[in-house]
């Protein structure tokens, strides 16, 4: 359904947007998008389906709309969201699936039912009288065996013992009474290792009875198993196979075969900028310009924000959308570009012959860029004004504050042993949005990067680095002081990280598991706007030279 909007009529339309762009939408797509939220912001998603499907834990989902232009000049949008909403693919009013329903629900229903069956055979077999038996048998046998091996320890302990305090007791006896000891000695300890060979040989007998049954029974469930993926595998492919991409060109082809030789990971297909080209080719729309961003509740490793603006994903995405795009001009995407440093003044806050403190601005960066081109960085500034010296530690490019460098190499393996030892106090002034009704706390969430957002970092409780961040509130800064924003209350925070890892505060801070408040001006993790509200504004170490405390401070600029 094409939603008009009079006011696009007059925009000039550049080449198509690309849906890559690093540096969000553009202002036609925007205005469509305002459209959209005003939508979202009055509770219905369509007639049926309210917006609180978005808000429970991890429920919420990619929106977009596609500006788009008939062939009489007339202009609208189409929206679209990722997946399926409360179950649906289809929603009134949002585009459809990509995919051929009739020939999906001939695989997919038959193929659920085959693969509910073995997931119910498995669980049937796991725990089955015979299963629970033997595993209540082997529980029972390793317990006797955990008693007979330790009462065995401590009958030859006391042996042991009784063995030293009669070699003690003829230390001045004649020297064949000590020898005719010393063999009776030997051969009790030989009779006690004896004594252990055969209770271990005793029980693993034992253990190798209940062994080879278990043993069966897990290969059991391992085919199980086995059988379950290779069915799920298979009926991915045969659904996959179901969606026939489309192009500007007017050509199609074969979902898989845009992904080959690998296949498409689960939900390719199904993102908002496909469905969006989709649906527009199918009506003979020609795309202007596209907006996708999220709503509802973050997903459960956070880097997503309500109301935020996020470019197209690469894994799903990427094999898709050069080939959608064919036959449309469309603009190289924009990535994020470090602005100029030449005016950013790096203030020395103190320096002797072992180290140096300096405070970053913020837009700088701490050590060079790895892209090969002439780089300002405090490391590169360094290099001039303190030849030798060594950063120990690291900011973000958006963030400013305190930064300790070492001008000579024991200095510096002194600093960073600190670091390692957690034994360097760091202390963070930040403002995040919203009201934060708690005193303070303990964040502890461990974090990865996003492999197909880089440079984001995701919270990943399995595969992530431990993350630990110490946390008070300050004050409250009420609406109408709030800088930029009459409308909601902001708080003031300090941050005491416990670990360094790469955007913890900035991760700490947005994941709902954290604070639930992005840093003000954070554009990647919530709202871009003005600069990131994070500085770094306490340090303090033991001096490598002295071995005294010292402390350093710079009060925050904002």
């Amino acid at each position: 359904m094409l939603t008009p909007l009079p006011e696009l009529a007059s925009d000039v339309v550049e080449p198509f947007p690309s849906p890559f762009d690093g540096l969000g939408p553009s202002a036609l797509a925007r205005r469509a998008a305002d459209v959209l939220v005003a939508e979202l912001r009055t509770g219905l998603i369509a007639a049926d389906l309210r917006t609180d499907v978005l808000d429970a834990p991890a429920g919420g989902k990619m929106f977009g709309v596609l500006v788009v232009e008939d062939r009489t000049g007339r202009r609208g949008f189409l929206r679209a969201f990722s997946g399926m909403l409360g179950g649906r693919f289809d929603v009134p009013g949002y585009a459809p699936p990509v995919f051929d329903r009739e020939a999906r629900e001939a695989i997919e229903g038959p193929g659920e039912a085959v693969v509910k069956d073995l997931l119910a055979r498995r669980e049937a077999s796991a725990s089955s009288e015979e299963v629970a038996t033997l595993r209540a048998a082997e529980r029972a046998m390793t317990a006797r065996h955990e008693v007979a091996t330790d009462a065995m320890r401590a009958r030859h302990r006391e042996r042991r013992a009784e063995r030293r305090r009669q070699k003690a007791a003829l230390a001045g006896s004649a020297d064949s009474e000590r020898a005719e000891a010393a063999a009776l000695r030997a051969q009790e300890s030989r009779r006690d290792k004896a004594e252990r060979r055969a209770l271990d040989a005793a029980h693993a007998a034992e253990r190798g009875a209940i062994d080879t049954r278990l043993r069966r029974v897990d290969r059991r469930l391992a085919a199980l198993e086995r059988l379950r993926r290779m069915v799920c595998r298979g009926l991915m492919q045969r659904i996959h196979d179901t969606y026939r991409v489309p192009n500007a060109r007017g050509a199609t082809r074969p979902l898989r075969e845009l992904f080959a030789p690998a296949e498409p990971p689960t939900g390719a297909g199904d993102c908002v900028a496909p469905k969006l080209l989709a649906w527009a080719f199918a009506q003979d729309l020609r795309p202007l310009a596209l907006a996708e961003l999220w709503w509802g509740a973050p997903p459960a490793g956070g880097g997503r924000v309500a109301g935020v603006f996020y470019p197209a994903c690469r894994d799903k995405c990427g094999p898709l959308l050069p080939f959608m795009m064919e036959g449309l001009a469309v603009a190289p995407p924009r990535r994020f570009e470090r602005p100029d440093t030449a005016a950013l003044e790096l203030r020395v806050v103190f320096e002797d012959e072992r180290i140096v403190v300096v405070d970053k601005p913020s837009g700088l960066l701490s050590v060079d860029a790895r892209s090969g081109r002439p780089n300002d960085s405090v490391a590169a500034r360094l290099r001039r004004s303190h030849p030798g010296a060594l950063l120990v530690h690291r900011l973000d490019l958006d963030t400013s504050g305190l930064l300790v460098a070492a001008r000579d190499r024991q200095a510096y393996k002194s600093l960073q042993r600190q670091f390692v030892t957690r034994t360097i106090e760091k202390r963070y002034a930040a403002i995040v949005e919203g009201s934060i009704d708690r005193d303070g706390g303990v964040i502890d969430l461990a974090l990865r990067v996003d492999l197909d957002d880089r440079p984001r970092q995701i919270h990943d409780p399995v595969h992530g680095r431990s993350a630990v961040t110490e946390w008070r509130r300050v004050g409250t800064i009420e609406p109408a002081a709030a800088a930029g924003d009459g409308t909601i209350a902001r708080t003031r925070v300090a941050f005491f990280p416990r670990s360094g890892r790469t955007h913890q505060l900035r991760v700490h801070a947005a994941h709902p598991r954290g604070l639930g408040a992005p840093i003000v001006g954070d554009r990647l993790y919530g709202h871009a706007g003005g600069r990131l509200m994070l500085h770094a504004e306490g340090l303090a170490f033991r001096h490598p030279a002295t071995g005294e405390r010292v402390t350093f401070e710079s009060p925050a600029p904002f």
